[in-house]
């Protein structure tokens, strides 16, 4: 449909679902929509016959109430090109084929949220050719909270199918990928489309926990005297999804119990006097080689067998080329908005860069890239400095630049606190990156900072500074003396206050 920006878009619901109508709600100021009610179909007939023509009709269907769909067939009479969502119950997905015949343009299945809802309709008001057309497509999957698939490329329609494949069955799954490649987005489009969506989905990182912190989160607490009891994540999961993130890092004795939860559906309670019975799917992770994680004693071979009888195996972003186009622009709306800034284009220029571009912190940095060009755009925030090479030399090829990028993505993390001006964004973004990508290497390194200026790329002096500069310090377990012959060069850095 064509819509005038300066036009009012006027939303027609026909629901008494408290639920829906406060979603709808809660997204119709900050899109500056005009949402209207109707008791039911023949009412909102009414209002069409009157002359007000909403922009978007949303039919929400009772569940297993068949009679509603009936007056879609006398709406594509009065007012053929009228787009209409419908919001229906898993169970009721029957219907679909049945609603689509009858001119419904797409059917939205329960659970979802705000944001899910709002994907939809803005993709049914975006004018045809349109950027926000381009950035609202078919090919952009929302999953939830800031969790969305792409399925642009060839290599990621056939990921989206296998993982179609798997949602019907109950069995666990093995996701492997390098890391910012969106594991958990796979893991939540396995359980949006199997019968455990109207269940929890929930996420443990295995790596980001000492052990008796990962094994309270995962079987629970039975709590002191006085105390407060904790379930944990397999009996609070339910019937719902549990995702184990990095299983290879979790100690053997939790490998352990968690063949026995996989092998019995069970465990023991914190005392371990009684069996608890659990049913959550599981779907573990790992951007780890596990060949050798399994060689050197770090990951059971019976657990593995136990879950990588189903596999996927996630693409980095480098073999989904025909991607990027779509997720910088993606990004930079989703950015745009949140810093409430007007959007940025891309220079064909960029776009090249960015396309040869190798990408080995895959989205997390993609995002990271987008975040600074919203900010400082191309003229103020060079190739370079954005971690690319500027055009390529005749009969040459780009290459990277020296960056932060790559420690960055493998840390995985860019904290997304919302500022307090723009003035702070801009500031702050390259120093919380540098800090971030200077503190995942070293960590990596167990603080050896000759080994953590080559993997970031970067001069040993260039390093001293940076640490000097943000007056980091190793934590207990890694103090050690600098090695023989660093003082002067530290000394130095020091001193001069710059990098050579």
């Amino acid at each position: 449909m064509t819509e005038n920006r300066n036009e009012t878009i006027r939303l027609l619901v026909v629901s008494k679902e408290q639920t829906v109508l406060r979603l709808l709600w809660s997204i119709e100021e900050s899109n500056r929509w005009h949402v209207e009610t109707a008791a039911s179909g023949w009412d909102a007939m009414e209002r069409v016959q009157s002359g007000v023509v909403p922009h978007l009709l949303l039919l929400d269907i009772p569940r297993g109430d068949a009679n509603s769909l009936h007056f879609l067939r006398w709406l594509r009479r009065l007012k053929e090109d009228l787009p209409v969502v419908l919001l229906c119950y898993p169970d009721d997905a029957a219907q679909g084929k049945e609603a689509v015949r009858l001119g419904a343009g797409e059917i939205l299945a329960r659970p979802f949220d705000a944001k899910q809802l709002e994907f939809v309709i803005r993709r049914h008001l975006a004018p045809q050719g349109s950027s926000e057309a381009e950035i609202v497509s078919k090919n952009i999957e929302p999953l939830g909270q800031d969790v969305f698939f792409v399925s642009a490329s060839l290599i990621m329609q056939k990921l989206r199918a296998q993982a179609a494949l798997m949602a019907k069955t109950d069995v666990p799954v093995l996701i492997l990928g390098e890391r910012g490649t969106g594991k958990y987005t796979v893991a939540s489009l396995i359980h949006k489309l199997s019968v455990r969506s109207g269940f929890k989905l929930l996420r443990v990182n295995c790596a980001e926990m000492p052990e008796s912190v990962l094994e309270a989160e995962l079987f629970g607490t039975e709590g002191s005297a006085g105390g407060r009891r904790s379930l944990g994540k397999f009996a609070g999961a339910e019937k719902g999804t549990v995702f184990l993130d990095e299983i290879a890092a979790m100690s053997p004795a939790l490998q352990s119990r968690l063949l026995q939860v996989l092998q019995n559906d069970e465990f023991r309670n914190p005392v371990g006097t009684d069996a608890m019975s659990s049913d959550p799917r599981i779907l573990a992770a790992s951007s780890t080689n596990l060949e050798r994680a399994l060689a050197e004693k770090r990951l059971r071979e019976d657990l593995y067998y136990r879950l990588s009888a189903f596999t996927v195996h996630v693409p980095p972003l480098r073999q989904r080329k025909d991607e990027i186009g779509i997720l910088l622009r993606y990004f930079m709306h989703k950015l745009a908005k949140y810093y409430n800034l007007p959007p940025r284009g891309f220079s064909s220029a960029a776009l090249d860069a960015c396309h040869d571009y190798a990408w080995p912190g895959n989205l997390k940095e993609l995002e990271a890239f987008v975040k600074r060009y919203l900010v400082a755009g191309e003229q103020e925030l060079n190739f370079e400095e954005l971690g690319l090479a500027g055009p390529a030399p005749i009969g040459g090829t780009r290459q990277p630049a020296a960056r932060w990028g790559e420690a960055l993505a493998e840390e995985g993390v860019l904290r997304e606190s919302k500022p307090e001006s723009l003035k702070s964004l801009i500031q702050g973004i390259k120093s919380e990156a540098e800090q971030n990508a200077i503190g995942a290497a070293l960590k990596r390194t167990g603080w050896n900072r000759k080994a953590a200026a080559r993997l970031l790329r970067v001069s040993y002096r260039t390093l001293l500074y940076k640490i000097e500069q943000y007056n980091m310090r190793a934590p207990e377990p890694f103090l050690s003396p600098l090695p023989a012959g660093d003082f002067s060069v530290y000394d130095e850095v020091k001193n001069n206050g710059k990098a050579s």
